[in-house]
């Protein structure tokens, strides 16, 4: 079974055509995984802007299609589906990979499928190693920040979420307020590297009280307030605070998780979304799921960041169920994965 993927959700254009084993089970085959990243068109501005990034995704599809089949030495009428993020998202750059795929799939006579870009983070793990359902999902990126019970696709328990900021979008907002550029964590992430994180006692929203819920608001402004006090030419101050930002991150998610893996006491931790690239982040869950008898696993880092071949694998897991879309499916800018949220 080999399906193409299309992601048009932010500000990266990808696609790619995922095989997956005869089998019926998970771990796949990436053919192709064709990305171009519109960095350069939005970093002057210190984030993405919507309309820019659904005209570069306009200029740059076709062209990644071509891509992605020569790579894959394949041509459409080889495909078993076509599948796109379908939401959520940026509605124009959603707007303009559905009906790509609509297209494809219409004059190929493929199934399309609609694919919800926060399901394919969540079973991304899958294309990469054997790891079965149920398992528990921290859903780490720019955009959200949430815990769940995986149980399949289409089957997801939501146990906690952000009540205001997303965990990637602090990680940027730090960054900009410290001059480090766009996109902001891998930035915060290496010069953490070289800091104290014991420097700065900074805040811990929601740290060590019931539930699965995030706050990252409080976290951003104590930030701010703390970079207004700073000599902004010391590196070191610079590198000291990503450090105890990040550690305070950590701690936050650590918190999170312990108390998902005690309501929901699965042996399969998940972490996935862009932050689940970063490294400090992947030790500091690795402790808390040993500490509770579970394992932890994430997918490699080309998979964490949006990205066509994860699209793709959802599509396949979800046309082996039979459950493809209508062509009338409209894109949506909101589209949670929990039915409860």
């Amino acid at each position: 079974m080999r399906v193409m993927g299309i992601e048009t959700s932010c500000d990266e254009t990808a696609v790619a055509i995922v095989e997956a084993p005869a089998g019926g089970g998970p771990v796949g085959t990436i053919l192709a995984n064709a990305i171009y990243s519109q960095l350069a068109e939005h970093r002057r501005f210190g984030g993405v802007v919507p309309e820019i990034a659904a005209r570069a995704h306009l200029e740059r599809i076709d062209g990644l299609i071509d891509e992605a089949l020569r790579t894959a030495e394949l041509v459409l009428a080889d495909l078993d589906g076509i599948a796109a993020t379908a939401g959520p998202g940026l509605i124009g750059g959603v707007m303009v990979g559905v009906m790509t795929a609509k297209g494809l799939a219409f004059a190929q006579g493929k199934p399309f499928l609609a694919i919800n870009h926060l399901e394919g983070h969540a079973l991304s793990v899958r294309l990469a190693e054997p790891v079965e359902f149920p398992y528990l999902l921290l859903l780490v990126s720019g955009g959200h920040c949430q815990l769940l019970t995986v149980r399949g696709p289409g089957a997801y328990e939501q146990l906690g979420t952000t009540i205001d900021d997303a965990v990637g979008e602090c990680f940027d907002k730090t960054a900009k307020l410290l001059g480090l550029g766009f996109p902001g964590g891998p930035a915060v992430e290496r010069l953490a590297r070289q800091g104290n994180p014991q420097r700065f006692s900074l805040p811990r929203p929601m740290w060590r009280k019931p539930g699965c819920d995030f706050s990252f608001s409080g976290l951003k402004t104590a930030v701010r307030l703390t970079i207004e006090k700073l000599p902004r030419d010391n590196p070191q101050i610079v590198a000291d605070l990503c450090a105890s930002f990040q550690q305070t991150v950590g701690d936050v998610l650590a918190d999170r998780c312990a108390n998902a893996l005690r309501m929901a006491p699965l042996p399969t931790l998940v972490v996935a979304g862009g932050v689940a690239a970063n490294l400090y982040l992947r030790q500091r869950l690795e402790v808390v799921a040993a500490e509770r008898g579970a394992r932890l696993v994430a997918p490699p880092q080309s998979l964490c960041t949006d990205n066509g071949a994860m699209i793709a694998w959802a599509g396949i897991e979800r046309l082996r169920l039979g459950r493809t879309s209508s062509l009338d499916f409209r894109p949506r800018p909101r589209w949670p994965l929990s039915d409860a949220a």
